[in-house]
């Protein structure tokens, strides 16, 4: 059986920075698995700008940004695995591998990352009406066949979605010279960002249909038209607004799944908000060694965030193989571990120094308008200086408040002019604000309307 103390799953911006942060962390013995033929991930096809301004404070393309980590994992000499695909990985930390090139392999890792990405929810999933013709796409494998494969995928377009690949897309499509004549949105917001509303949509005149949907789909052997409805409260059509819109290509943007079947097949609690495993302050799961980041934890918005995440979670695997499985630390392997219903404290890694003694578990919980948080617990004596959480709001909120309490108690206020669940807010946890609290239980965060 092959060994190798850190075996990160996934090759994408998450598997990259995760690695990278590793081998710097001081973990030797690292090896990337990566199920494409190159390195990069879903970066590879994302040929427009806008990546890199929070990490590299310029403006880059998804490849350009993917090439920037590629060679630091080159530079670092840190080992990977193309054409891998992992197809099972159990309690024990042995993880099933088959490739071209070595055939089935099982490979006994002392920490795994999880860096898996995310998938599209495909038309089965939405249970449109119609026939089953050709034309029918979801946005990330258009722009794969644009981008990448250099084939146009229709000339007359309809993107039902409004997540950002959904709206790139219409950008790209009209670029390639395709008509784009509508994005239809369920919910009466968009799923992306403001930025890509205002450049793909509003700069090329294309009509955003908030609250609507496709109810038919017509066509047989290629896409000729649909028709759409406005949707009422409870998301179900309107009965006489139906429009109908003749195409030839019908886009689907709606929603990122985790790609965690590996993560559930292992046991590892599962969040059932962002269908994401459950993590700590080090972005450890409750199989100890386990860490997960990047969109298989939760889907993000912006990839340097991702990057910055998957750091986190590589420096705690490097420091889990240096302090935790070693024992050489305060909180070894067999440190207490905490099973709080609301999330996950475990010993065995250290994010903050090597001779804190772990074990205190302080949940995280999402209130009002606050959908979920990562991580959802985190130990006050073992924590890094300061932990960024992460998470979503549940509606378009204008004019509140992102609130903080420690068992109760107010600590901090951010006042925001708007909220919208298109784009990940955070909160930022001081370890010293702690130092006041040393039986704290539960830190809260909601959104409060301003009086």
């Amino acid at each position: 059986m092959i060994q190798h103390d850190i075996v990160i799953i996934g090759g994408g911006p998450a598997g990259l920075a995760a690695a990278a942060a590793a081998k710097k962390g001081g973990a030797d013995d690292i090896l990337i698995l990566e199920r494409d033929g190159v390195l990069g991930g879903i970066l590879n096809q994302c040929i427009h700008n806008g990546f890199g301004l929070h990490t590299f404070k310029e403006e880059l393309t998804g490849p350009e940004y993917a090439s920037r980590f590629i060679k630091i994992v080159k530079e670092l000499g840190i080992p990977y695995q193309l054409n891998s695909m992992v197809i099972d990985i159990n309690k024990e930390k042995e993880i099933t591998v088959v490739s071209r090139e070595n055939g089935l392999q099982v490979i006994k890792a002392k920490s795994i990352i999880l860096a898996m990405g995310c998938r599209e929810r495909p038309r089965g999933a939405l249970n449109i009406p119609g026939y089953r013709p050709a034309g029918i796409y979801t946005a990330g494998t258009a722009q794969r066949l644009v981008n990448i494969e250099g084939h146009m995928v229709g000339k007359e377009v309809v993107i039902l979605g409004s997540g950002d690949i959904g709206l790139i897309m219409a950008r790209r499509m009209t670029l390639e010279g395709a008509k784009v004549k509508v994005v239809a949105e369920l919910m009466p917001y968009s799923g992306g960002l403001k930025r890509n509303i205002v450049q793909c949509l509003d700069d090329f005149g294309i009509p955003l249909k908030l609250s609507h949907t496709v109810v038919n789909i017509e066509g047989k052997g290629r896409v000729t038209g649909i028709t759409l409805a406005e949707v009422g409260p409870d998301r179900k059509p309107i009965p006489g607004t139906e429009e109908h819109y003749s195409c030839d290509t019908l886009l689907l943007s709606c929603g990122l799944i985790p790609e965690n079947e590996l993560t559930r097949n292992m046991g590892v609690s599962m969040n059932p908000v962002t269908s994401g495993p459950m993590v700590n302050d080090r972005l450890e799961t409750d199989t100890e060694g386990v860490f997960a980041c990047g969109n298989v934890l939760h889907v993000h918005d912006l990839v340097d965030y991702v990057s910055e995440e998957a750091a986190l979670a590589g420096q705690n695997a490097a420091k889990y193989i240096l302090y935790g499985a070693s024992k050489t630390s305060g909180n070894g392997a067999d440190a207490p571990r905490c099973s709080a219903d609301a999330g996950i404290c475990t010993g065995g890694s250290n994010g903050g120094t090597e001779s804190s003694s772990a074990g205190a578990c302080v949940a995280i919980r999402a209130e009002n308008g606050v959908r979920y948080t990562v991580p959802q617990s985190l130990d006050p004596a073992a924590m890094a200086e300061k932990i960024t959480v992460r998470f979503r709001v549940a509606d378009v909120y204008k004019d509140r408040s992102i609130c903080v309490y420690y068992d109760g108690k107010l600590i901090s206020k951010k006042k925001k002019r708007v909220l919208a669940p298109g784009e990940m807010e955070q909160v930022v946890i001081l370890k010293s604000s702690l130092a006041e609290y040393p039986d704290l239980k539960e830190i809260t965060i909601r959104t409060e309307e301003e009086s």
